[in-house]
């Protein structure tokens, strides 16, 4: 009995080891994968023909390893090997390693070897990793042409490569995934050399930077990437230290809220007497149509304006049931002053940053 369950455990932890390493995707954002791969080799093939004037010619205009560079650009956008300078330049340098390999002469089997080996030498000193780009560098070892010399690697590699990230980054953008994946922005996002508050107590980009490479996972994941891996689960830590408290339980229920026609000297009374910073709009039922802070009124507008032309519509609303976690996102940095809190459609309370302090210093004084 006891052999048979050591013999269950092995299989068990060979299944781990052998099995999915990542969770599986949203529908959604496999369907937008696929399509954004499948349109992004379309158009470049299209912009390559006319960037070479080869209208109708369908020779040489793509390569296999485009195929892999499209999975990464379109499925993983955030990942550090899908960035345009990984993209373009790994591409091109290995292209260039199994050019420089070529004239040699060598047997097949040693200039694949050879040239990959060149390719990745050169991709890792100009941190430009590129998975694709050994597969480039094989290709190219294979298939030497020694007529083309520097024009293969400028086109198609280079070209058909750049062609691509162009069409990623339009799409994923269109889509709504960042790409070119944001850097760690070196101003806080009131323009000044402060990091973001969320971020000042933590660790900078440059201590993100060195733990990775530490760890040796640096072509996995970036120091944005991290950042945020590690502000999701520190706000997610905090609510769970701060007992379940949701979005009912800290919000402001007696609520002043205005109507969209609210003229620029009723909110001013409005603001200066009540010292808001932010003002629900709804209509007479109350339902809620948008939030109005001081910076709108600060913001170009005639003297007839009213709180319709300067409310935003844009800005995230909760549910009462929301927990703190995501709710302390919101609140941490300028983005929103304040989150309404609707029922269905209805205007049920709102949250402050004051009212966010507050709970949380009563939960942590217990």
């Amino acid at each position: 009995m006891s052999g048979k369950g050591s013999y269950l455990r092995s299989l068990r932890a060979l299944g781990r080891a052998l099995g999915p390493a990542l969770a599986r995707p949203k529908s959604s954002e496999m369907v937008r994968a696929a399509i954004g791969a499948g349109l992004g080799l379309l158009l470049t093939g299209l912009l390559t023909l006319l960037l070479a004037g080869r209208i109708g010619s369908p020779a040489g205009v793509l390569f296999a390893p485009l195929g892999a560079s499209a999975f990464l650009i379109f499925a993983v956008p955030n990942s550090p090997l899908a960035q345009p300078w990984s993209a373009v330049v790994g591409n091109g340098l290995s292209a260039l390693a199994a050019l420089a390999i070529a004239p040699l002469g060598l047997d097949p089997a040693a200039a694949v070897a050879l040239s990959v080996a060149a390719a990745v030498l050169l991709m890792m000193a100009a941190r430009a990793m590129h998975p694709p780009g050994g597969a480039v560098a094989l290709l190219l070892a294979l298939n030497p042409d020694p007529a083309h010399g520097l024009g293969l690697a400028l086109y198609p590699v280079a070209a058909a490569t750049a062609c691509l990230v162009l069409v990623g980054a339009l799409y994923n953008r269109a889509t709504g995934r960042k790409y070119p994946f944001r850097q760690p922005a070196e101003a806080g996002t009131h323009q000044t050399r402060d990091r973001a508050p969320d971020r000042r107590l933590g660790l900078s980009a440059e201590d993100l930077g060195r733990i990775l490479a530490d760890l040796r996972l640096a072509a996995n994941i970036g120091p944005e990437d991290l950042a945020r891996l590690i502000g999701a689960a520190e706000a997610e830590a905090t609510a769970r230290h701060v007992g379940g408290l949701t979005a009912a339980d800290v919000m402001s229920r007696d609520v002043i809220s205005i109507r969209p026609d609210t003229g620029l000297a009723d909110l001013t009374r409005l603001f200066l007497g009540h010292g808001f910073k932010t003002l629900p709009v709804t209509d007479e039922s109350g339902r809620y149509l948008g939030l109005l802070s001081q910076q709108g009124l600060l913001a170009p507008h005639g003297g007839e304006a009213t709180a319709r032309e300067m409310m935003r519509t844009d800005l995230r609303a909760a549910g009462p049931a929301m927990p703190l976690a995501p709710l302390l996102a919101l609140l941490a940095d300028g983005g929103q002053q304040a989150v309404p809190v609707v029922e269905g459609d209805r205007l049920a309370g709102i949250v402050s940053r004051t009212d966010m302090i507050g709970a949380l210093a009563f939960a942590l004084s217990r």
